[in-house]
């Protein structure tokens, strides 16, 4: 027992030695994870966005609830089945020594039929005189102040006819659901559309970056030029400055842009729920001559065919709500109308004669069936009202879908200008940085020979990183104006 007892601390700080090792091992492994990299197409940062995506799980549960929504409005069609059962301890009762002796001080009334009329009616005033007469009944299995009482009730109900009402209810729990999946569409293209900016976006941060860092290389390597040919007394020391200057003039540029890289990778990590220190490879190019097709709204996870099946996901939504609104103005119309229903109760009633649980005997049935019409008469003008109300739903859910469609008319034709001009915009870039790079290979060349300025060569330096920028963030524009008209008939209104 002394043994046993001393070792327990020794299996304890054991047992927490191991668990830290453990930890210490997750740890280990997950910053060897992070520091590997992730390597990611867009069409895997889609993905992966959308399975840990707040938004999405949001619609989802929506469209569960909605589909919720619509079983129970059909239930109501259904029969309606209950079994119930009860059981009753009486402490006191009213009905108290009502059917007992209550203390008579003579015998219970005995009727002799070989006796005499003039000794049977002498017997029964007797009784009758002295309170005997209810001791020759037994009440003892009636109902009244039993102590225990059992009771179990099967009960049937089914409407007949409800005024419409449980088909507009129907309707309309019909259109929420398929509103909710719509919603849930346009969730996933929403997320698409932000993971595609994001992900161009940390492409355009290093391109630019990439720019930022060879153009300090180019002054530095003027620099040193102009500075070896001071030292040989070919150039005057103004060229030096000159060149120095404009070598420490791009270093706040490569701060800058690596600042801006880190805040687009942080945007990209928060969309796709990595942890902070996980590198992340981008495996696209915005320099190549053709770039790849944008993602179609077929290829986003986790989308039915009748999801993807809409002319603009915010038209149909407003056409849905209008015929939700249309099945609540039938529902308040149908207030007016009579409601049927038939119902039955079949019920098994015990009470117990002797001691506390009831015996086969002790049992009685109650079965009752019946039907039930409820006229509505005057309700005070709330059906009036109701219809009111539910009318000026229906107007204005109309006005929104006229709304709705000129929005999608302007957006539509607002994405398609955009396109075009990306378009433009990117095959002109193409042949602008060509004509930048072979201007500043001869201006290099000049300058290396000695027959030109300090200032030409940064004048074509700066063209070139201008048209390498202007084209990198053409190709980004371009890349997202084509996944914003793509995934355009399932964004919401406003998305840009």
């Amino acid at each position: 027992m002394i043994r046993h007892t001393s070792a327990q601390p020794f299996a304890r700080i054991a047992a927490a030695r191991i668990v830290a090792l453990g930890s210490a091992i997750v740890v280990a492994t997950a910053a060897v994870a992070s520091a590997q990299g992730l390597k990611l197409t867009l069409e895997e940062a889609v993905k992966m966005a959308a399975a840990k995506s707040e938004a999405i799980t949001i619609a989802r549960s929506a469209e569960t609830r909605a589909a919720a929504d619509f079983t129970r409005a059909r239930s109501q069609r259904l029969p309606q089945l209950a079994l119930r059962g009860s059981y009753d301890r009486t402490l006191e009762s009213e009905y108290a020594g009502v059917f007992t002796d209550g203390g008579a001080s003579c015998s219970p009334l005995t009727v002799d039929s070989s006796q005499s009329m003039e000794r049977r009616l002498a017997e029964l005033e007797r009784a009758a005189g002295c309170g005997a007469i209810g001791r020759a009944l037994n009440f003892s299995d009636v109902p009244f102040g039993q102590e225990n009482a059992y009771r179990f009730y099967f009960s049937f109900s089914q409407s007949i006819y409800a005024g419409g009402r449980i088909s507009a209810q129907e309707a309309q729990a019909q259109n929420s659901r398929r509103a909710a999946e719509i919603n849930t569409a346009t969730s996933h293209a929403a997320l698409a559309l932000d993971v595609t900016k994001a992900f161009f976006d940390a492409l355009l941060s290093d391109r630019l970056v990439a720019i930022a860092e060879l153009a300090h290389a180019q002054a530095s390597a003027a620099y040193d030029q102009a500075r070896q040919s001071v030292a040989a007394g070919r150039q005057p020391e103004f060229e030096q400055l000159r060149a120095e200057v404009t070598r420490d003039n791009q270093r706040p540029l490569v701060i800058r842009r690596k600042a801006e890289r880190d805040v687009a990778y942080l945007r990209l990590r928060q969309l796709l729920e990595v942890a902070p220190g996980t590198q992340l490879e981008l495996e696209a190019d915005l320099m190549l001559d053709q770039l790849p097709e944008p993602l179609a709204p077929d290829a986003l996870p986790g989308l039915t065919a009748s999801a993807l099946d809409t002319e603009r996901a915010h038209i149909r939504q407003a056409e849905l709500t209008l015929q939700a609104r249309e099945s609540a103005l039938s529902m308040a119309r149908g207030e007016r109308l009579p409601t049927l229903n038939v119902n039955s109760l079949y019920g098994k009633v015990g009470y117990p004669t002797a001691g506390m649980w009831p015996q086969g005997g002790d049992f009685r049935t109650n079965w009752t069936v019946g039907a039930t019409l409820d006229v509505p008469l005057f309700t005070g003008r709330r059906v009036a009202a109701n219809v009111r109300g539910a009318q000026a739903d229906v107007d204005e859910a109309e006005a929104r879908v006229k709304q709705a469609r000129e929005l999608a008319e302007l957006e539509a034709a607002t994405a398609r200008e955009n396109l075009s001009a990306a378009e433009a915009v990117w095959q002109a870039s193409a042949a602008t940085i060509q004509q930048a790079r072979r201007a500043y290979e001869i201006a290099e060349l000049r300058y290396r020979e000695g027959i030109s300025t300090q200032l030409e060569l940064s004048d074509a330096r700066l063209a070139l990183q201008l048209a390498e920028a202007n084209r990198a963030l053409a190709a980004r524009d371009l890349q997202v104006s084509r996944a914003h008209l793509t995934l355009l008939p399932l964004l919401p209104v406003g998305s840009r």
